[in-house]
């Protein structure tokens, strides 16, 4: 067993995290990457299976888990379907120069999702990993670590994929910058040949958005810097420095918010935008949610304690958005108790 499956084991109960292989996390061992949605269900799959990810054995999630997600919250079986066939047709490719071998696979084997229960809205999803991956994750001993917060609730492939990149990097002892071909930079944001072929293309419409968003959604200030052989850039560095523990809190506090209006807030344009409870699926992946949850001591199940308010609302006539959600989500919660 390699150390990146003994870290995930290690972890198991750390659902704010999420334990990648570097092989996977730094993009250059994938080709054909997937889209932002799918690649936030390959999280909560590989977030669920933990340590057993190297394992060649049924893995099993509910879609209320799914629903918990940002960017994942309205999926039904029909939507599920295009997002397992982008991870069905990434495509993995590790060239063993020891021992002369060029593997070539797949990150997913099957899935299933199980609607028997549809009526109910709660699907079982079930899925192999493709040998190829629990090859590959059992082997593995560079990890990334991600913040599943950040991760969520980022609204761009090239920034998901540069975030994961940067996440198996940060923990390496007196690393902190990364130098990129322009070509490897490309490869790494998934960046698809016919797009952004001119540098300041590809720089104002992916390198650039990415750094700006990762510097803001996350613990890590970003900046990329190209150099130039002649007229033409050759290289990007890309930079990375921890935020001041201030910054940090102040980040967290803005994280725990609602998504609505968080640009118009940075800039300071921003009225009160009201605090909406999800429409549908879990808090498990909602900070603010479960902290109110706890503040009350109610330790329900995080999916059955939000269909149940949601439940309670509709019974009251009360808007998910409504200016005294929170305020009686809490009280519902100090109500219900612990079970």
């Amino acid at each position: 067993m390699g150390k990146t499956v003994q870290v995930a084991v290690d972890r198991a109960f750390d659902k704010t995290k999420t334990v990648l292989p570097a092989e996977v996390a730094r993009g250059t061992y994938m080709q054909n990457p997937p889209g932002l949605a799918a690649l936030k269900l390959m999280h909560v799959l590989i977030g669920q299976a933990g340590g057993r990810m190297g394992e060649d054995v049924e893995h099993r999630v509910r879609l209320s888990e799914v629903r918990g997600v940002e960017g994942l919250r309205h999926h039904d079986r029909a939507s599920l379907a295009p997002l397992f066939a982008e991870l069905q047709a990434a495509i993995l490719i590790s060239d063993d120069t020891e021992r002369k071998r060029l593997t070539i696979g797949g990150l997913l084997d099957i899935a299933e999702v199980d609607y028997r229960d549809e009526t109910s809205g709660d699907l079982v999803i079930s899925w192999y990993f493709s040998r190829m991956f629990t090859r590959m994750a059992a082997a593995s001993d560079h990890w990334a670590i991600l913040d599943r917060q950040t991760a969520f609730r980022l609204k761009s492939r090239y920034s998901m994929l540069l975030f994961q990149h940067i996440s198996s990097l940060v923990n390496l002892d007196h690393v902190t910058s990364k130098t990129f071909t322009v070509a490897e930079l490309r490869a790494v944001l998934g960046v698809e040949p016919e797009k952004h072929k001119r540098f300041a293309e590809l720089n104002r419409w992916s390198i650039q958005p990415a750094i700006e968003e990762i510097s803001t959604e996350s613990r890590f200030a970003l900046t990329a810097n190209p150099r130039k052989t002649g007229r033409t850039v050759t290289s990007i560095t890309i930079e990375w420095v921890e935020k001041p523990s201030e910054d940090r809190k102040a980040l967290k506090v803005e994280m725990d918010r609602h998504s609505a209006g968080r640009k118009a807030r940075r800039n300071g344009s921003a009225e009160t935008v009201a605090l909406s409870f999800p429409a549908s699926g879990s808090i498990e992946f909602d900070q603010h949610w479960r902290d109110l949850k706890r503040a009350a001591g109610c330790n329900m199940d995080n999916t059955m304690i939000a269909d149940k308010f949601r439940a309670w609302c509709a019974g009251k006539g009360l808007a998910l958005d409504a200016q005294n959600i929170e305020q009686a989500f809490s009280s519902f919660c100090a109500k219900v108790g612990r079970i």
